[in-house]
């Protein structure tokens, strides 16, 4: 296969394994919500949920390596440490809700099974996925997503030229902020790192590539992914806001049902279904094969190992896939407030040049990053009263991300610093 197609094959891999349950309903209750606001949530939920993402494979298309090499600049152990909780999140929450999601919107309204059974069906199905991993690249890449696209595109389309009342005033406080930490639910910037990997080693087990053509395939992909991420994200947003007014919802799934139906009549539901099975599945696939590469990794390669973290991960998927939706997103809220800020900021010292990226920047940075992000993560353990004091001191608390500007701020420090050694060293020799 030539370098161009195995690269619009992985761009749409990529897509589909981005675009799952959170991204499906998140973006059109978003602009719902902002209403006249949004373009400024569109904004911030472009840097996190397309942006940071999509740097964070262009960050695997240098390292060329696994999970581990993304933290190992802090430390051997931090790395392992960092690693496992990420997998550990990934399989626990992001994984089981796409089971959720598929169904209270898939599922649920046509077929009288209960949750069980559908998860029980569902995790089958994304266990033989993962257990024949060759080829989830070239099926996902040629078959599912552009029926995905198809479907969004049409919704999208059809919803936005029909006429409406004026768009309502947005209930944000901060549209651009709630933009930024709604993305952190769609749990993309983890899901780079993750599916990432499995991207560099789908690649390197055909054996047709070196270094260099696998970086230029992996960048290209996650330059033509990210662009086709924003195009449907604005398109829900405006979706969203363009039907504030006449609308009353309470919840992402039910918006969306009834902006399929709105649109596309009955057989919205039906298309509906399709996307969802097809977009929630796929994202499944990704996250449990990511996590199994990386047990076998642990293991000297045992496959396995591959097979058992497949396993169990699928029988996680199962458990916590009983869950509604609602549930799901509200247990995640801790552990992102915990996690992201720390992904984020791995990411970025993972792109940027490395002279700007010494170990030491990476050590300084992620530990401001991470005592600035435990106010955030405590106000879901403790209540927020027990740690308001604290935040009104942290500029950009009251937005939960205190971490943002300490972060920063450790950087230049560090790396002013670093500068002003290596000067001094050179007027020494």
């Amino acid at each position: 296969m030539n370098p161009t197609k195995q690269t619009l094959i992985i761009a749409f891999a990529l897509f589909s394994l981005f675009f799952g349950a959170g991204n499906l309903i998140l973006p059109p209750f978003l602009g719902y919500n902002a209403g006249d606001g949004w373009i400024w949530v569109l904004i911030g939920f472009t840097i996190s949920a397309v942006i940071i993402p999509i740097l964070a494979i262009y960050g695997h298309a240098k390292l060329q390596g696994t999970m581990l090499d993304f933290a190992n600049k802090v430390s051997p152990i931090f790395a392992i440490i960092y690693s496992i909780l990420i997998y550990i999140i990934s399989i626990s929450l992001p994984s089981p809700r796409t089971a959720s999601v598929t169904y209270e919107m898939a599922i649920e309204p046509f077929f009288e099974i209960s949750s069980l059974g559908l998860s029980s069906i569902y995790f089958t199905l994304v266990l033989i996925f993962v257990l024949n991993r060759t080829r989830v690249l070239s099926f996902i890449g040629k078959f599912l997503t552009p029926l995905i696209v198809l479907i969004l595109l049409i919704i999208i389309c059809l919803g936005l030229f029909t006429e409406t009342e004026p768009i309502r005033n947005s209930i944000f406080n901060n549209s651009f902020a709630e933009g930024i930490l709604e993305g952190y639910q769609t749990f993309d910037a983890i899901g780079g790192v993750v599916v990432g990997g499995v991207i560099v080693i789908s690649l390197s087990l055909q054996g047709k590539f070196n270094y260099k053509e696998k970086k230029k395939m992996i960048a290209k992909s996650g330059l033509l992914a990210g662009l086709g991420l924003f195009i449907i994200y604005g398109g829900l947003i405006a979706l969203g806001a363009h039907n504030s007014t006449e609308l009353v919802v309470e919840n992402r799934t039910e918006l969306l049902s009834t902006l399929s139906l709105q649109t596309l009549g009955n057989i919205g539901n039906t298309f509906l279904s399709v996307l969802v099975a097809l977009a929630c599945f796929t994202t499944a696939v990704g996250i449990v094969t990511g996590t199994a590469d990386f047990v076998k990794g642990l293991f000297g390669n045992s496959q396995r190992a591959f097979v058992i973290t497949g396993v169990v991960g699928c029988i996680l998927g199962v458990r916590m896939g009983q869950l509604d939706v609602h549930s799901i997103i509200n247990i995640a809220l801790p552990a992102l407030m915990f996690i992201y800020p720390i992904t984020i900021v791995l990411i970025i010292l993972n792109v940027i040049p490395e002279k700007w990226a010494s170990k030491l920047v990476f050590r300084g940075v992620v530990l401001a990053t991470f005592i600035f992000s435990i106010p955030d993560f405590l106000k879901f353990i403790i209540s927020e009263e027990n740690v308001a004091l604290i935040k009104e001191l942290i500029p950009l608390s009251e937005y939960s991300m205190g971490w943002v500007l300490p972060a920063l701020l450790v950087f230049i420090i560090l790396n002013g610093l670093n500068f002003r050694n290596k000067k001094t060293d050179t007027e020494l020799t």
